[in-house]
């Protein structure tokens, strides 16, 4: 575990992949979720993913075996990301665009932040503060959009994705101290799995039609496969070892990119509009963002040196 927190390369990687791989899911989850039952696809992406991070982890003779207390807390950590807050915001894009949703969720870190004051009394710095203003300024300016709030369901569609990221916010907070299966692979599989079970359960509870791959179209195939392959196996492996390594307000500034990326691939493969008011209010709620995490960005550079960093700066961050 120590060599993996000094692989500057591995730390990068994980990085990209939070940053620009998971803006595309949003992509191919509204693309999916157009043809299937939003709980179904979810639970199938899952434990197809989970499964194979099983296998694979088999071939590379990394053991299964984990403790009780491991188990129940990547039950909990994967009802808390996946199981509610993945397949909740899946059922949210009926209603919702994907960039819409992408940005919304773009204000994880300013929850993250609030949890932090709330939940465990951490100060907020000033520059902090400022980032929280502009970020329910940002968040006001998108959701008080007469054409949006006008589709049928979007209001439905808002407040679900908002309390998804309360769940995610939770979750990162969750897993900072949690006891955890210490090969982070393994740890995604166990979550994965768990999580898809329950989202089948929970899909079948709600009655929702299974169809078979056979008939799928092409597009949601793909979309299927991307997901489980880079949506799933590749990108949150990477988010669970990062969350290990990085405070988890850092990791939540993946959602600087995520809006960007899915605002563009909605606009170019599945015509969603771009408002001049979503384009204004991105940029005032990415500004917050950037204030919440501005003075602790020396916290990452002095993992990658090695090098310790002041004192002041070092009590701004969050515990692992």
């Amino acid at each position: 575990m120590a060599k993996m927190q000094r692989n500057t390369v591995l730390v990068v990687l994980s990085f990209f992949a939070i940053y620009f791989i998971w803006g595309s899911t949003y992509l191919w989850n509204k693309i999916a979720v157009t043809e299937l039952p939003a709980f179904m696809l979810a639970g199938i992406r899952f434990v197809t993913a989970g499964s194979l991070i099983f296998i694979i982890s088999k071939i590379l003779g990394f053991s299964l075996k984990i403790t009780k207390q491991q188990f129940k807390n990547t039950f909990i950590a994967g009802f808390l990301f996946l199981t509610f807050g993945n397949g909740v915001v899946v059922w949210a894009l009926k209603y919702v665009d994907s960039g819409f949703a992408a940005l919304e969720v773009s204000a994880q870190p300013l929850v993250v932040l609030l949890m932090m004051r709330i939940l465990q009394g951490k100060k907020i710095q000033p520059m902090s503060i400022i980032g929280v203003i502009l970020g329910i300024t940002g968040i006001f300016l998108l959701v008080s959009q007469k054409e949006v709030i006008a589709q049928e369901g979007a209001i439905l569609g808002m407040v679900l994705i908002f309390i998804c990221m309360l769940s995610w916010s939770y979750g990162s907070l969750f897993v900072g101290k949690a006891v955890l299966p210490k090969n982070f692979f393994v740890n995604t599989g166990y979550q994965m799995l768990t999580s898809g079970l329950s989202l089948l359960v929970i899909s079948t509870l709600f009655g929702e039609n299974w169809t078979s791959p056979v008939t799928w179209s092409p597009k949601v195939l793909w979309s299927m496969l991307l997901l489980v392959a880079f949506g799933s196996i590749i990108t949150f492996t990477a988010f669970n070892y990062l969350l290990r390594i990085v405070s988890p307000e850092k990791v939540a500034t993946s959602t600087y990119i995520n809006p960007i990326v899915a605002m563009i691939l909605g606009w170019y493969f599945l015509n969603e509009t771009i408002t001049v008011q979503s384009v204004m209010a991105s940029v005032v709620l990415l500004t917050g963002v950037y204030f919440i995490n501005t003075k602790k960005s020396l916290t990452i550079l002095s993992r990658f040196s090695g090098k310790r960093i002041p004192k002041k700066i070092s009590d701004q961050e969050l515990p692992h």
